[in-house]
């Protein structure tokens, strides 16, 4: 076959480091679209992007040309370095080290962009922490809690 074509969807997540809730306010309302650029940028087009004060969750279209962890460095490097710039009061901003990525069937796409749509009201009920291990455990992601979070 001459041509090589992929529709593979990855939704992932992932915090600030410490969970801390510092995507609040004015950089709450640039940081998603920000990140929507970057995926643009690197040829996985943003699905949906959303998220609340303390972690982020991004469905995209995977690239062919590049591994996950590729992108999630993008992603996280780039954001990182145009946040410090963005108050003195980011400066010290970091990303978790870590990420969870997940496959996402087509069939489901549309439940997944509700999903990420509808984060605020989703965490009003339910903490990043609660949130992340129902997706390792709905995944059959075998995890060691020690590990997981920093």
């Amino acid at each position: 076959m001459p041509q090589s074509l992929s529709n593979l969807y990855v939704h992932l997540i992932f915090s600030t480091k410490n969970r801390e809730p510092l995507l609040v306010g004015d950089i709450a309302n640039e940081i998603h679209p920000y990140l929507v650029g970057i995926c643009e940028n690197i040829g996985c087009p943003s699905i949906q992007t959303g998220g609340v004060a303390d972690h982020v969750h991004c469905l995209f279209r995977l690239s062919r040309t590049m591994t996950i962890a590729e992108i999630v460095e993008k992603l996280k490097v780039n954001s990182s370095k145009w946040i410090k710039t963005k108050d003195t009061r980011y400066h010290s901003f970091h990303w978790q080290s870590g990420y969870g990525a997940f496959s996402v069937s087509h069939s489901n796409v549309d439940k997944v962009v509700k999903y990420i749509a509808e984060q605020e009201t989703h965490h009003s009920k339910k903490t990043f922490q609660d949130e992340y291990r129902e997706f390792l455990e709905l995944h059959k992601v075998e995890y060691d809690e020690r590990y997981v979070w920093d």
